[in-house]
Order: structure tokens, then C-alpha cells, then sequence
């Protein structure tokens, strides 16, 4: 069998789901956008949680305005990230307000680089942007490699959130790529960290 490669298959994948967003209705993509917010706040992992790490979106990813007002709303302190100059590491900062960000790297509004930093992750819920993701919860980012990093240190909860249609049954992916443990979609709430073990138990036996 042709070896995969990672690469282009995950950059032909994701010129193809881009432009899929970029064309999707404004009013449906605004009634998904409400489905993944009341899904989020139906995890449990969101309900016990008392810091949520999330992204703030841009026009072709699952808004998160709305999911920071709920959390505000929910008494829930809310972190987003700031990517660090000159690196491909980024760090999550406290905001109590929308006011709190502005325009950084990608164009991308980040929280200014004064406010504190989240440094004990007990009783945090990450929610992770996806272009797609698969059954085993392996994500199809950007291709920058942010979260991937990030995820090798945090020990918290991490949930990928995307619309139901760019779910996949599987994608390819590389050595250092990091899967969530919840997938939450506009239909349902899927958690994938137990098919990752049955997996893995399987795998084991065979040798």
C-alpha cells in the first residue's frame, strides 16, 4: 500500500472544507452555530467546570461569541489564547470583556498580553476549533500546530467543537497530533476518549 502523505492529504482537505465554509448560508450557519452553543452547555464536562479555555472565532468557524456570553452568563470564568511572537506556542489569557481583545497574529482578535495567564488547569474545559474531525476525535486545524502543543500540557478537559456535516468517519493523522475527548456538533454530543481505548486494546492484542 502507498505510504499517506499527512501533508498534502490534510492540506487538499482543508482548501476543500474552507471554501465549503465560506459559502454556507448565513441564517444556517447561524442556527448551527446556536445548536453547538446549547450543546456545550449540555456537557457535564461544561456544567463542573469553572474556567472554559475557547477561541475566538472568525467568519468560517463555529461562533464563539456566543458561547463566551454563556459562559460569562453561567458565572464561568472564560480564557482565550494569544499566540506568542516569534513561536509556534500560544497561551491562554483571562477576559471579562469582549473589549479585552483586539486584531493579532492571523488577523485574529487576541486578548491583550497584560492580562493574567492561566497557569492551573483544575476544573478547566477546553473547546477546540475544527475544520473536521474524526470518530476518534482527531482534529483537522489550520495547520499552524497551536493546539497540538498546547494540548501536550494541559490536563484538563478538551472538546472539539464543528458543524455535524465535516464530521468523518476517519481522517489520517500524524505522530504529534492530539485528539479531544468530546466532539459536539449542532446534532449531538459524542465522547470518543473510550472508542480511543477500545481501539488501542484491540491494536495491543495483535501483537
Amino acid at each position: 500500500m502507498r505510504p499517506i502523505d499527512i501533508r498534502q492529504y490534510k492540506q487538499e482537505l482543508r482548501a476543500s472544507i474552507k471554501e465549503a465554509r465560506k459559502n454556507m448560508d448565513p441564517e444556517e450557519k447561524q442556527r448551527l452555530d446556536s445548536g453547538i452553543a446549547r450543546n456545550v452547555q449540555r456537557l457535564y464536562q461544561y456544567r463542573s467546570a469553572k474556567t472554559v479555555l475557547v477561541y475566538v472565532s472568525t467568519v468560517i468557524e463555529v461562533d464563539t461569541f456566543k458561547i463566551i456570553e454563556n459562559c460569562w452568563r453561567d458565572g464561568k470564568r472564560v480564557a482565550v489564547p494569544r499566540c506568542i511572537d516569534g513561536t509556534r506556542l500560544m497561551d491562554f489569557h483571562y477576559i471579562t470583556s469582549f473589549d479585552d481583545l483586539k486584531p493579532g497574529a492571523f488577523g485574529v482578535l487576541e486578548p491583550d498580553e497584560a492580562l493574567p495567564v492561566v497557569e492551573d488547569f483544575t476544573g478547566c474545559l477546553m473547546l477546540l476549533p475544527a475544520l473536521s474531525i474524526d470518530y476518534l476525535g482527531y482534529r483537522l486545524g489550520y495547520g499552524k500546530g497551536y493546539y497540538d502543543r498546547y494540548m501536550s500540557r494541559f490536563s484538563g478537559s478538551c472538546a472539539g467543537i464543528c458543524y455535524s456535516e465535516y464530521i468523518r468517519r476517519h481522517m489520517y493523522h500524524g505522530r504529534f497530533d492530539r485528539p479531544v475527548d468530546v466532539i459536539v456538533t449542532e446534532k449531538w454530543i459524542k465522547d470518543v476518549s473510550g472508542r480511543r481505548e477500545t481501539q488501542r486494546r484491540k491494536f495491543s492484542r495483535q501483537f
